[in-house]
């Protein structure tokens, strides 16, 4: 049931500020907006058009409240569908209080968080996935993450649903006319067609589900293990990342005990630098924790950088040794991209330097102190992610809602294909797309109900 109901709320962040903005909608918002504004051209709010500023104050009876320039919006042509109005006052949070007690009184009740997206998402303005972009687009805080939230606001995912949905529906339409002649043993759905269809359709859910394991760590950031024996500048390497003193450097041998997280953006795209506790033999115990933790933070990052001395860890001899730690990483994690870095470059000799790049081709010679080396890699760490789909500005999925109602959706597809090359009879085949067409729907909203509606908008900020 849709809700007529005028709700408010402030849209902006709480807070003193410069501007802030209370929104109502519903039914009755223009009219309850209009009984506390007073325009200073005498202007009647519900008479006025749609998509229109106007100036005046907010008055509590004889007292004026403050100065505000009111924006109105007539449903449907509003982001709730509905009456809009918003009101712009200056910022201060006593005004702000002030306002929006005077609505409540005036027969507003205070919006539920997500519920203006809500309103928007029942009156038919936005597909439920379009609804759940609008909250990552405002959680959004990399070049990536944005263009994804963009693309699927705009409803470049739901399309894709939806025309699949659309052509399986025709094809189910006419599978159930079949069972309506049963006894003429007619065909009324060309089953060549369909064939192709259900072929269409599975490599298309395959490729939006594989889109997810880039589009997760695109949304979440890409978790970046740093690793290697005590001592050897992971925390200096840190730093130098982020250009801030985060991590705390000394001389001593088992300074970090225990994992140090931050985030960066790198060409648009966020990773989250994890510096490890050194690997080592140790007795102590506070430090046999952090070295635990270490090999729990790899086996959690999407890409591990091991670091070395090349000052002094591979000067003296000690290649095999080293050799040895990395092929235990690679066998330990193949999957993971390991990027072998030699820090205090700075302090080698040219000779030096050719004779490591000899022993180990793929090392990455820096100095994290100095800051020589560290754009080279931030380039090469670039080079992991898959940005290929977003230059080439193709659905990626980066909500476990969706990607979980895609893998059920292909599992029901992957049935009704193998009914149909195995000659099952129309009424089954009919049951397993009925199954496909439910979970595309769930995507879309098209099917839904109140506990998945909860779920979804109760993660949303108050005002959207």
């Amino acid at each position: 049931m849709i809700p007529h109901d005028s709700i408010v709320a402030l849209a902006t962040p709480s807070g003193a500020g410069a501007i802030a903005v209370i929104r109502i909608s519903g039914k009755d918002a223009i009219a309850i907006g209009n009984s506390v504004f007073r325009s200073i051209k005498n202007k009647d709010l519900t008479k006025q058009k749609t998509h229109t500023l106007h100036l005046g104050h907010i008055m509590d009876n004889t007292k004026t409240l403050d100065q505000v320039l009111v924006s109105i919006f007539k449903g449907p042509n509003s982001y709730t569908g509905e009456n809009t109005i918003e009101i712009s006052c200056h910022g201060s949070t006593y005004i702000q209080q002030q306002i929006i007690q005077l609505l409540l009184r005036k027969g507003c009740r205070m919006a539920d968080p997500g519920e203006f997206t809500l309103r928007a998402f029942l009156n038919g303005k936005l597909d439920l996935s379009q609804a759940e972009a609008v909250a990552d687009l405002i959680s959004s805080d990399n070049e990536a993450s944005h263009q994804i939230a963009m693309q699927q606001m705009r409803g470049g995912f739901s399309n894709e649903i939806a025309k699949l949905r659309e052509e399986l529906l025709n094809f189910a339409s006419l599978i159930e006319l079949e069972l309506d002649f049963a006894e003429e043993d007619v065909e009324f759905a060309d089953r060549t067609q369909f064939h192709e269809l259900l072929n269409r359709i599975e490599f298309v859910l395959k490729r939006l589900i594989d889109s997810f394991a880039v589009g997760n760590v695109i949304k979440n950031g890409i978790p970046v293990a740093i690793v290697g024996e005590p001592n050897v500048g992971k925390s200096t390497l840190l730093n130098a990342l982020l250009n801030e003193e985060r991590a705390i450097v000394s001389e001593i041998a088992g300074t970090t005990r225990d994992t140090i997280e931050d985030e960066l953006v790198i060409g648009g795209i966020g990773f989250r630098f994890i510096d490890t506790a050194g690997i080592r033999e140790t007795e102590d115990i506070v430090e046999s924790i952090g070295i635990r933790k270490t090999f729990e933070k790899i086996e959690q990052a999407q890409v591990v950088v091991y670091l070395l001395d090349s000052s002094s860890q591979m000067t003296d001899g000690s290649f095999k040794q080293i050799q040895i730690e990395l092929e235990k990483i690679k066998n330990q994690f193949p999957l993971k991209p390991l990027v072998i870095i030699g820090n205090k470059a700075d302090k080698l000799t040219e000779t030096e330097i050719q004779n490591i790049k000899s022993e180990i081709p793929t090392i990455l010679l820096i100095s994290a102190k100095e800051k020589l080396g560290v754009d080279e890699l931030k380039n090469q760490l670039l080079s992991f992610v898959n940005t290929g789909a977003l230059r080439n500005n193709e659905t990626i999925v980066t909500n476990t809602r969706h990607y979980d109602s895609l893998l059920k959706a292909l599992d029901e597809i992957q049935k009704v294909k193998f009914g149909l090359e195995t000659n099952l009879s129309s009424d089954l085949m009919a049951l397993d797309i009925k199954e496909a067409l439910y979970h595309f729907g769930m995507i879309t909203g098209q099917v839904t109900n109140d506990e998945l509606l909860g779920n979804i908008f109760a993660n949303f900020c108050i005002g959207k």
